[in-house]
């Protein structure tokens, strides 16, 4: 009776595993893995350990083991991915590579990474550039997404690659999108982190259902209102256009923008090449070249992005709500996002508790150092304003919102108070204004400078 019994149990699973794969093959989905063993797969980087347990792949971490990866022997290019992961250690976080590589001479698996994030922080589903660039789509970029992972269950993953764009899913949740040039061809890879603490060491990372699609893609529909990380330089994608984004600034001329003291662009002091807006080097003398420019239009509410390059020292800014009715001798006077290099422009140890760093509120209101990360001088930050209907606003560094505040609220008015700009009645609390980049004397360049009104 029991080997009967044993006889049926193995008929169903057959007929259970035929089905599935007859399923996939309708799909176009193919399994990753066979469910037995990991062939088809190899280990990179630490010395996790990855063992096949009841139908899944099951990562462990291992104390004082760098970031481990199980990557397919294969290489990829389009393609949309689907699996189901869970992670028993809240504080640990795992992920999925996508089209990477792996650098023999420092043994470190590099690429675009679907982060996988129990924590507090709740970043499952937003893109990090393993051993390169670091952050491309914090998860603070879609707020409302970051409820989809639940902790103590499997969650179903879904992430398209297709041409140059990688949408990500979360339970059917869309939760990030960016568009990237880099590695258009690459394995997948499954990752245990790194850990460091002995509390955190033998904690698992399940990983089944894992299936790949290569032919007849079909993109799925992504939520409206999400925020796309446009790393192509003054593009929109079509879906940033429905979504009614502009582009300020078009990358090779300087329509819809002027002087701030005049009706036409600068006659010297700023340059348009190789698809940057470049104010020039005047010593640090503010607004004495080429002096502010500004947008044509006037916005009340809206949701700004631009990307910014700092040289060594450089100061700049990027004003909004400026009415230009303000009779100034230096720069125009609106409410400003700092740009800045913190180390060495003396501007960052002025004002109070550092307002005035890169970032801020300039004297008014620090931005958050702890969450904030920036790429080095040199290398393009993202900043990003939102002014909502009801006036409350956000500063955001390269996808991390840094402050929030409420324009003309009680506290803000306080702070205009103790402020440099409390010789201006009713300062910040204009029903509208231009956009405003700075010229503060040091070479700074802009591209990629879009908005939608709100």
């Amino acid at each position: 009776m029991e080997k009967q019994h044993l006889k049926l149990q193995l008929m169903l699973f057959i007929i259970s595993v035929t089905l599935s794969s007859c399923l996939f093959a309708q799909k176009g989905k193919i399994p990753l893995f066979n469910g037995k063993d990991l062939v088809g797969w190899k280990q990179l980087g630490g010395t996790a350990t990855f063992t096949v347990d009841n139908g899944m792949i099951v990562g462990t971490t291992v104390m004082g083991s760098g970031n481990t990866f199980l990557t397919t022997e294969k290489e990829y290019g389009d393609c949309i991915i689907e699996l189901d992961v869970m992670i028993e250690d809240t504080s640990n976080n795992s992920g999925v590579q996508t089209r990477s590589h792996f650098d023999a001479a420092k043994g470190r698996v590099y690429g675009r990474q679907i982060e996988i994030d129990p924590s507090s922080r709740a970043w499952t589903g937003g893109v990090y550039d393993e051993a390169r660039r670091e952050w491309l789509y914090p998860m603070d970029l879609n707020e409302s997404a970051k409820k989809a992972f639940k902790n103590g269950t499997f969650n179903h993953l879904r992430i398209e690659c297709i041409g140059n764009e990688t949408k990500t899913w979360v339970n059917n949740i869309a939760t990030s999108y960016v568009v990237d040039t880099l590695d258009a061809t690459g394995f997948i890879g499954l990752q245990v982190h790194a850990i460091n603490n002995a509390a955190h060491a033998n904690k698992r990372v399940f990983f089944k259902n894992i299936t790949i699609q290569t032919e007849n893609l079909k993109p799925a529909s992504f939520n409206k209102r999400v925020y796309v990380v446009n790393l192509t330089d003054n593009s929109l994608t079509t879906y940033e256009k429905k979504e009614g984004w502009q582009l300020l600034f078009d990358g090779t001329t300087s329509k819809g923008w002027r002087s701030a003291k005049g009706s036409a662009f600068p006659a010297k002091g700023w340059t348009i090449t190789d698809g940057c807006l470049n104010v020039l080097s005047s010593e640090g003398k503010e607004a004495n070249n080429g002096g502010d420019i500004v947008t044509d239009k006037e916005y009340t509410a809206f949701d700004l992005s631009f990307n910014f390059r700092l040289t060594p020292g450089a100061n700049s800014g990027v004003k909004y709500f400026v009415t230009l009715a303000e009779k100034t001798t230096g720069s125009a006077i609106g409410l400003e996002y700092q740009v800045l290099d913190d180390s060495l422009h003396p501007d960052a140890k002025l004002g109070r508790n550092g307002n005035r760093t890169l970032a801020s509120l300039y004297d008014l209101i620090t931005a958050n150092k702890q969450k904030r990360f920036l790429h080095k001088i040199g290398e393009w930050n993202i900043g990003r304003i939102i002014v909502y209907p009801d006036n409350r606003v956000e500063h955001y560094l390269n996808g991390v919102k840094v402050l929030s505040y409420v324009r003309g609220s009680e506290e803000f008015k306080q702070l205009v108070a103790i402020s440099k700009y409390h010789v201006w009645p009713n300062f910040g609390q204009a029903k509208q204004g231009h956009i405003l980049l700075q010229d503060h004397g040091d070479a700074v360049s802009f591209k990629s400078i879009k908005i939608k009104t709100l």
